[in-house]
């Protein structure tokens, strides 16, 4: 891994070397031409150096950030130190790519932005779930009428994990539970389709036995025209409902979930264009009156993310996700728990 030379290459830093930075960034960045991974910050000294022999390691993300000579630092810590390791990176004049959720505080998102122009630096978060193909193929659905106008857009991201793990994306206080962990995946995904809503109500509930954060939600968007709903639960054993769109024309329904993230676990390396295609007995379905057929999906691919980021660096073009669309994904999060808290309907200010 890491014999990539050349000059345009961006030099890359990744902050922490755990499931996210393993599955969703480094083979990525590895793969691709544009980038070079050069160093890495974990504890893990002996499976780092054993992996990634061309890169450097620290110790901590702070020693990294302040010594190292990357261009580009990906941050997979915990949500809780999003923002001190994200301003720390621009402070020493690095490109940012922050897992999402971007923050776990609104003003906290704010200062990055304004940090990052004052810079000249380009702070991005990685909603990889826009290149997802079931995504992508509903938003060319709604591009394209087919549906007639949506009245009732329902997107999901079940689990079945009705027992506590100790681990901090559970327990933290801050930036813990799925609605940070999932949320910002579903509300994203609403608000590329349908921009900001009108008004939101949410339900969000710790069901589990000993569950010390949101562990279900239920939040609803309202549009003039339209309802989205975005749930996530950890106790669906069967096969997840991804989306139940109904318009006046006709209706989309898709089960399961992009086969991407599985793929990448098992160790299939992003390295053809197609590598993101889903299996045909994984196409969801069109209804009509009168008829039903499957429909194929778009070829999804999260290495379009970081194609996009290298243009930005390199052209000065847009970022594949502003730091500003992700900042509505936890003004819409803190919302959506007052919301639950006070049990009524939350105004969305634009």
């Amino acid at each position: 891994m890491g014999n990539k030379i050349d000059a345009r290459m961006i030099k890359t830093a990744i902050v922490g070397y755990g499931f996210s930075a393993k599955t969703f960034h480094l083979p990525f960045v590895d793969a691709l031409p544009e980038f070079e991974v050069s160093a890495i910050s974990s504890s893990q000294a002996q499976v780092v150096k054993q992996d990634w022999p061309n890169a450097a390691h620290y110790f901590t993300a702070e020693q990294m950030l302040q010594n190292s000579d990357a261009q580009l630092v990906i941050i997979t810590a915990p949500n809780d130190v999003h923002f001190s390791l994200a301003k720390l990176a621009l402070e020493n004049n690095k490109h940012v790519i922050l897992e999402k959720p971007f923050v776990t505080k609104i003003a906290d998102g704010e200062a990055l932005i304004a940090l990052a122009k004052e810079k000249g630096l380009i702070l991005s978060v990685y909603h990889n779930r826009r290149w997802d193909g079931d995504f992508l193929t509903v938003k060319k659905l709604i591009a394209e009428n087919k549906l007639g106008g949506i009245k009732h857009f329902e997107s999901h991201f079940d689990r079945f994990r009705p027992t506590v793990l100790q681990r901090w994306r559970e327990s933290s206080q801050d930036g813990g539970g799925i609605l940070f962990d999932l949320g910002p995946h579903l509300i994203d995904q609403a608000l590329q389709l349908f921009g900001l809503p009108e008004a939101i109500t949410a339900q969000c509930e710790m069901m589990r036995e000993g569950s010390t954060n949101i562990d279900y939600f239920n939040l609803t968007l309202h549009y003039p025209d339209k309802l989205a709903l975005l749930n996530a639960s950890l106790f669906c054993a069967g096969p997840n409902l991804r989306f139940n769109i109904q318009g006046d024309l006709g209706s989309y329904r898709k089960l399961g979930l992009d086969p991407q993230e599985q793929k990448l676990k098992a160790g299939i390396l992003p390295n053809t264009v197609d590598w993101g295609q889903e299996q045909q007995e994984q196409y969801g379905h069109l209804y009509f009156a009168e008829s039903e057929q499957p429909l194929v999906s778009e070829c999804g691919g999260y290495q379009h993310f970081y194609l996009q980021m290298a243009d930005a660096i390199h052209c000065g073009s847009q970022p594949p996700v502003s730091a500003e669309d992700a900042l509505w994904n936890i003004r819409l999060i803190e919302l959506a728990m007052e919301s639950s808290r006070l049990g009524k309907k939350m105004k969305v200010n634009s």
